[in-house]
């Protein structure tokens, strides 16, 4: 049953027991936003809206509202019990109504505030909550969901596009040029089938007052953001998605809140959500307050959050902003504004705590929703297995990697090889988690410049070094994310205000940019030697990490089962490199190289050198192996290749052959000694 409605739907009524109240207040009542907030209810045959509200240090609560003319004292709410609930039921109430709840402090103060589990919020600058109804959307993505849960998501591909909804592109008749949720659907649909994403990663759906905080300063955990419409809206959007095989991932942030007056900071007057003590309950450089997540109705509110958006609007998984700022005592303070732990250490043992509980009931209920962890630091085991030492999340941002590959890219090629190991560190560490590479919106903001013209060089070189920098990271270890517009070549760093910059698809450079990441997506989809081992050596094999003279890259991605393989080969510098030689595995020694992908042809924005389209190995040792294949490299090229690998059997064999030749050698020199 949701809300106010049994099966049938027919209305039933809302109430709060004291069983309610002790799960809230033991941090287990994971449906807790049956109960708080407003629901319409049936109480004595009379219909109407039911209002609960923790606030347990108020001396009184009011209900007030466009339904009785804001008046203070029409609706006062009955306090339920220990715990801090407070509940009312107001007959003649239905959906579309603003309200607030009127709270008298314990020191006279009256605090109006929005209700901290509305499913729907007042246009801003509007700060009023409004009633409405989650109930009656019908549903058409049971497939999907069924799937869903029967998928080990560490071995399907992912490709995820991160996505800002007000600014993907403005409606010329939209209110301030926003895109309701339900005409976005057909633009966002259409563009990820034809590229082939996976997921899309949603920003800035929560509600939020400020556009500028990006949806990361939230004051509506319950309620998507009214800018593109009401909640069956994205519930349409999401639908839609599912319809058309692409998963939703939510921006979800719970490492701290905004500060605004009807927000939940100090909301009965005293601090209940964040901790009363500054230097555990404030972010000094984002302005923000930190949730206490040690109290446990405060946990509840956070963990029924995530299951409310999985169960009440189908989400297929939340990617957790700034888990590092929740897991470090110390994280963006200076001495004296943070409290050791009991221990005397940095580490938030409370929020450990936190993440575990979130990650066991969350995942442990729903094995194939994800949990996306962006932790920039070394912290051990973020994406270790639930009930174990780690933290239980599915995944976990590779910020490492991203450093490492922009600073890379950045350089000029004549520099490159002083820092080739750059782009090889990664795999060292690359076993220790389930990583997803990320290219996200924080790295095309705050003057760091747009992917394409991070990049070294004229307009032509900037897009042939982004074209085999995504070579790279398609052919790596990890699931990819691409922030919405560096797929064609975005120029102008993203800003909030304004559309992606859709023109430059006019232009040959932009035109072959999405050409080609189409293509990139399509190979990743198609081959499971690129998705399927992504946390192994098995599925990983370096031919040649060590050209640092001509900043050339070269290995091999395998599946668990199959003996289709991909070679790699990247050539980081605008020298055409003829006749380059690359080794190639053992077991591939008598199979054909045949090219998948060759960056410089002209439909990509290349400059059209050729490769050949099918190349046999010879033998000619080259970094340890026997045999290699030798290629025309394209300057600031990548060239992709697939071939069948021998089976197990005859590999083993072959090297028993080579053991045994080598041991025979070995005898003659010794017998030659002898004599």
């Amino acid at each position: 049953m949701k809300g106010g409605m049994d099966m049938k739907g027919e209305m039933q009524k809302v109430f709060i027991s004291e069983a309610d109240q002790y799960l809230f207040s033991q941090a287990t009542h994971y449906d807790i936003y049956k109960k708080l907030g407003a629901h319409l209810s049936c109480e004595d045959g009379q219909e109407g809206m039911f209002f609960g509200v923790w606030a347990p240090n108020a001396s009184q609560v009011h209900v007030i509202g466009s339904f009785n003319g804001w008046d203070e004292s029409a609706h006062p709410m009955e306090k339920l019990g220990p715990v801090g609930i407070w509940g009312k039921f107001i007959p003649g109430v239905g959906t579309g109504e603003m309200y607030k709840f009127l709270i008298t402090a314990q020191d006279g103060r009256k605090l109006y505030k929005a209700d901290p589990f509305a499913n729907f919020a007042e246009y801003r600058p509007g700060t009023a909550s409004i009633t409405t109804d989650l109930n009656g959307f019908v549903w058409e993505d049971g497939k999907w969901m069924e799937a869903r849960d029967g998928k080990d998501m560490k071995k399907e591909p992912m490709a995820i596009y991160e996505c800002h909804v007000g600014s993907f592109m403005k409606h010329p008749d939209g209110k301030e040029g926003f895109y309701n949720y339900r005409l976005f659907a057909d633009r966002l649909v259409e563009y990820l089938k034809e590229m082939k994403y996976t997921h899309v990663e949603l920003m800035g759906i929560l509600e939020h007052p400020f556009d500028g905080s990006w949806g990361y300063q939230v004051t509506g955990y319950y309620a998507p953001t009214s800018r593109y419409g009401e909640p069956k809206d994205f519930m349409y959007l999401v639908n839609e998605l599912h319809k058309a095989g692409v998963g939703v991932i939510l921006d979800w942030v719970p490492a701290h809140f905004a500060t605004d007056a009807h927000g939940l900071a100090e909301f009965d007057g005293q601090c209940i959500f964040e901790h009363p003590d500054p230097r555990l309950g404030s972010h000094p450089d984002w302005g923000t307050k930190i949730f206490n997540y040690g109290k446990l109705e405060v946990k509840n509110f956070l963990i029924a959050n995530v299951l409310f958006w999985l169960r009440e609007f189908h989400v297929d998984g939340i990617r957790v902003d700034a888990v590092a700022s929740m897991l470090y005592l110390d994280y963006g303070k200076q001495d004296g504004q943070w409290v050791p732990n009991k221990f005397g250490g940095r580490e938030n043992l409370e929020a450990i705590e936190f993440f575990k509980h979130l990650n066991s009931v969350v995942r442990g209920t729903y094995p194939g929703f994800l949990t996306i962890a962006e932790e920039s630091t070394a912290w051990p085991n973020v994406s270790g297995e639930i009930g174990g030492e780690g933290l239980g999340f599915t995944f976990k941002w590779n910020m490492g990697w991203m450093h490492d590959f922009c600073e890379y890219m950045k350089l000029d090629p004549i520099y490159r090889k002083g820092s080739h190991n750059t782009m090889t560190f990664a795999m060292s560490y690359n076993e220790y988690e389930n990583y997803i590479l990320p290219l996200s919106h924080d790295e095309v903001v705050h003057l760091k410049c747009s992917m394409v013209n991070k990049m070294p060089g004229y307009s032509v070189d900037k897009y042939a070094n982004l074209r085999v920098g995504y070579t790279y990271m398609f052919g790596h270890s990890g699931k990819k994310l691409l922030f919405m517009g560096q797929d064609f070549g975005q120029e102008r760093e993203w800003s909030e205000a304004r559309e992606l910059d859709w023109f430059l698809l006019g232009e040959k450079n932009n035109q072959g940019m999405k050409a080609y990441v189409k293509e990139l997506l399509e190979l990743y989809r198609a081959y499971p030697a690129l998705y399927e081992i992504d946390d192994d050596w098995a599925g990983f094999e370096w031919m040649n990490a060590d050209d640092a003279e001509y900043s050339v890259y070269s290995f091999v991605r395998r599946a668990s089962k199959g003996n289709k393989c991909l070679l790699f080969v990247l050539n980081m510098t605008p020298v055409k490199r003829e006749e380059y030689r690359v080794p190639v595995p053992d077991g591939a020694r008598k199979k054909k190289f045949r090219l998948l992908l060759n960056s410089d042809e002209e439909r990509f924005g290349g400059f059209g050198n050729e490769i050949s389209k099918e190349i046999a190995p010879e033998e000619e040792a080259c970094q340890g192996h026997d045999y290699s294949i030798a290629l025309d490299l394209p300057p600031l090229g990548a060239a992709v290749f697939v071939f069948e690998e021998a089976a197990e059997k005859e590999q083993g064999s072959r090297k028993k052959e080579k053991a045994a030749g080598q041991s025979g050698v070995e005898e003659k020199s010794n017998a030659k000694k002898g004599n």
